[in-house]
């Protein structure tokens, strides 16, 4: 079941950085990263792009268990919850 999660997560990564363009079109620009981002390039459009990969990156992540170092240092603050 991780492959498949981690799949449509790389999924929704390459959906992210595809179609920047017609997200920036449909939702408009994030002022935040025409601020700080913008290089040159537009800042909302690198934003995505950004996340796109980071989604791509924990995608493969939780596909081969690597996102577990990342929540175990959590587990005191949430209890022991059954898996």
């Amino acid at each position: 079941m991780r492959f498949i999660w981690g799949l449509v997560t790389i999924g929704v990564g390459f959906i992210l950085i595809k179609y920047t363009f017609g997200l920036v079109q449909t939702f408009g620009k994030i002022t935040w990263a025409e601020i700080h981002l913008s290089g040159g390039m537009g800042g909302t459009y690198t934003l995505y792009k950004i996340v796109g990969v980071v989604v791509i990156f924990l995608g493969f992540m939780y596909m081969f268990g690597g996102v577990d170092f990342l929540v175990k240092p959590l587990t005191p603050l949430f209890g022991n919850a059954p898996r």
